[in-house]
């Protein structure tokens, strides 16, 4: 039990985040009677906010290789006014279009990632440029609104997986199967990270806290699951499964793979970790910190996508203040202001506590001002937190 405590105090930042999003729900669930837990809700928080997700995935990377990124709502707007007018104005398809779309925030990367990492100005300068210039061209292409995409499009944000397999009673067989497989992947991996650990002589959380830690995730999935295998639409031949959803879970595992099984994972970790130590270790700087920069403008056109299909728009004032929430949402689940450390995991959790406040503050008719109010209050408390934890662990 000695053991289990010191874990604990060691990694408190990480336990508590988990049970601050918990704590929130509950707040709201009381303050709006009962209506956050609803099926609707949940859909609306994850469609809502997919947005969110995407950027922190990347951000988190950004961050903890020792950068920002101010640029990506501008770029998410820029993205977006490029889908229009290649949709619209030139009658491309629009599965080549969400191809193109990505395309463009990849070179968007590129130019960004170029004059970080090759000429040597700070990422914070060029991409403060960078969210004046692709604000700019979104009004240039967009002008104010381009509308009139097709169904398939609006889809992918709006849309539901098609009840493939049926339904048993009022539950939808596909939602029920992928809550299970999230469930035995969760378990199945958690237990093959503690044997390799085991098996390196290294050391693992205590298992009873990875038995809490696990099932309080588990059943987290399994209620969001529930709620989404009765969430059926209008239509009879949808569930209540958002396509956005399996968008936003297939980048989570994608790129908690790449941060901790892949060599250009654990060379980001090195850069903010150390960075004179990284470029002694032979860790080529310049190419790690230029792609980094041209995948987070892929996951921005990603992100541009998904909102131009949510919005049925491309509209040049999409995209204000998202890099604000996905910066918080990475501090938030974790990611030190320092560099060096920071989880996909936790930055998805941040997000969720960043979408539940989203919605939670909606369903009871709170002023949007005083909603910025408070997640920059949120803000300012997880990063204080984790200042106040570092400096107690260090003095211990």
């Amino acid at each position: 039990m000695n053991a289990l405590t010191q874990y604990l105090s060691r990694n408190v930042r990480d336990y508590g985040m988990m049970a601050a999003l918990v704590m929130i729900v509950i707040v709201f669930q009381v303050l709006t009677d009962g209506k956050i837990l609803e099926s609707p809700a949940i859909a609306s928080l994850i469609t809502q906010n997919a947005y969110v997700f995407i950027l922190t995935i990347g951000m988190v990377m950004v961050i903890v290789a020792g950068h920002i990124d101010l640029s990506v709502g501008s770029v998410v707007a820029f993205v977006g006014g490029v889908t229009g007018w290649l949709m619209i104005n030139q009658g491309l398809p629009w599965p080549l279009v969400v191809v193109l779309a990505i395309g463009v925030g990849a070179l968007v990367g590129v130019w960004q990632g170029f004059w970080i990492a090759y000429v040597g100005i700070p990422a914070f300068i060029v991409t403060l440029a960078g969210m004046l210039i692709f604000r700019g061209l979104a009004i240039v292409i967009a002008g104010t609104t381009i509308s009139g995409f097709p169904q398939g499009f609006k889809n992918i944000a709006g849309g539901y997986i098609p009840a493939w397999f049926g339904f048993a009673g009022p539950f939808d067989l596909l939602t029920l199967l992928i809550g299970i497989v999230a469930i035995v992947g969760l378990v199945v991996a958690g237990l093959r990270k503690r044997a390799v650990l085991h098996r390196e002589g290294l050391h693992s959380e205590p298992l009873l806290a990875w038995i809490v830690k696990t099932a309080v995730i588990a059943a987290l999935i399994g209620f969001v699951t529930y709620k989404l295998a009765t969430n059926v639409v209008a239509d009879p031949t949808s569930t209540g499964t958002p396509i956005v959803l399996v968008i936003v879970g297939l980048l989570v595992l994608t790129y908690t793979f790449v941060m901790n099984r892949t060599v250009f994972g654990r060379h980001i970790y090195a850069i903010g970790g150390n960075l004179h130590a990284a470029v002694l270790s032979g860790v080529n700087t310049k190419r790690v910190n230029f792609m980094i920069f041209v995948n987070m403008g892929v996951l921005a056109g990603v992100a541009g996508v998904v909102t131009t299909s949510r919005a049925g728009a491309s509209i040049a004032a999409a995209g204000v203040n998202f890099e604000l929430d996905a910066i918080a949402a990475a501090f938030i689940g974790g990611t030190a202001v320092t560099g060096g450390i920071g989880k996909v995991s936790g930055a998805i959790i941040g997000a969720l506590i960043m979408g539940v406040l989203n919605m939670g503050l909606s369903l009871m008719n709170v002023p949007a001002e005083w909603q910025q109010t408070v997640k920059g209050l949120v803000l300012l408390a997880a990063v204080a937190f984790d200042i106040l934890n570092k400096r107690r662990n260090a003095a211990a």
